[in-house]
Formats: structure tokens, sequence, C-alpha cells
């Protein structure tokens, strides 16, 4: 504002400086850039690009503890936000696959059969847990098991009361979970002459 007064109304800067309330010496201030700062910078660019996952605190290590410079935390700070490098936004990881696996079509009922769980919340915040069990054929869902916790045994428990009444499957599919992939439930379907196929990491579909 007192230079804007100064330049564009022709007041003198001792009366802009009085008007505005500050000091002639920080109107007259001009920041300098040291060369130092430039060095930091080229420093910092080198590092991120040889180090793309390495952020502020691995960068400021490195140059504090193995290149041994005396730089402070808040200048090489200040050069790190200029330089914009703490914006930079982490790629995703993405699984490699060289060919897709084709999930079969069923052409009769208990061939295949599909379980998954879902999850909800009830209204004092406690979670709940369904598992759900549909034929692959017609997609008939044969069972909805509800409750706060469903481990391997209680999997077991709900698939044998669904082959009482419904017959047994030649195969169940499901995903990689902790309740599908234990010794427990692997067992019992092999004792069953029942095949679990797992499907494709990060494949839901």
């Amino acid at each position: 504002m007192a230079h804007r007064a100064v330049q564009q109304h022709g007041v003198s800067i001792r009366s802009a400086c009085q008007a505005f309330q500050i000091s002639q010496a920080c109107y007259r201030y001009v920041t300098k850039r040291r060369m130092e700062d430039d060095e930091i910078a080229q420093w910092l660019l080198c590092l991120t690009d040889n180090n793309r996952n390495w952020g502020f605190g691995l960068c400021f290590l490195h140059l504090r503890n193995v290149r041994g410079f005396t730089w402070n935390h808040k200048r090489v700070s200040r050069v790190y936000r200029e330089l914009e490098l703490n914006l930079r936004i982490k790629p995703r990881k993405r699984l490699v696959r060289e060919k897709p696996e084709a999930l079969t079509v069923p052409d009769h009922c208990n061939e295949v059969w599909s379980m998954d769980f879902m999850h909800d919340q009830l209204e004092d915040g406690r979670s709940i847990r369904l598992l759900n069990v549909i034929d692959d054929f017609n997609r008939e869902a044969l069972g909805i098991e509800v409750d706060f916790s469903l481990p391997s045994h209680r999997v077991i428990r709900v698939l044998g009361q669904i082959m009482a009444w419904r017959g047994k499957p030649q195969a169940i599919r499901c995903d990689n979970g902790p309740e599908y992939i234990s010794a427990t439930l692997l067992n019992w379907a092999s004792g069953q002459g029942i095949r679990i196929e797992h499907i494709q990491p990060g494949k839901p579909q």
C-alpha cells in the first residue's frame, strides 16, 4: 500500500510510512537471494530426481549428515516449498499381469458358488459383517449370515447348512481374505471334495 501511494499519488516516502504505520527501513528493504539458495535448490532437485520416494525429511538428513552442509531446517524447507517439491504426487503401485484370467461361466446349478463379505455399521457405531453366498449359474442368493464377527469356522458352518438343503457345489469362488485362505477352510473343502477358487488380486469382478 505504501509503495502504491508513493508511485501512483506522488506521496513522499516519509508521509506514506507514517500513514500506514511502517518504518522507512521496512519500506526500503529489498530481499536478496543468496547464492547458497541456488545451491540448495540444485541439491534438492538432484536428490528428488534420483530418489523419487524421498520427502523433505530424508533430503534434509542426507544434506546434513551425509554431505555435511550446515544449512538449517527452515532454510532448506523454504527452498523445498519454493520448488513445489512438496506437491509431488506419489504414483500408485499397480499389479502387472500378462494375461487376465477369464471367469468360468457355469452351465448348471451347484457348479460354482461365490461368497464374499459386506460391511455395515449400526446406529451406535458398531460394525457388522454380512456373509453372502450365491449360485453363479442363476444368481440365486443361497444364504446371508450377519454378525459382528464371522471367522472361518463360522463360514464353514454356514456353508454346511446351505449344503444340507441345496446340495454340494463343485467349486466355491472367493477372494483372498483371511477367512477364505485359512487352513481350516481349505482342509474342510478338501475333505468335502470342493475346489476353492481364489480370484486374481485386484480383480473384485
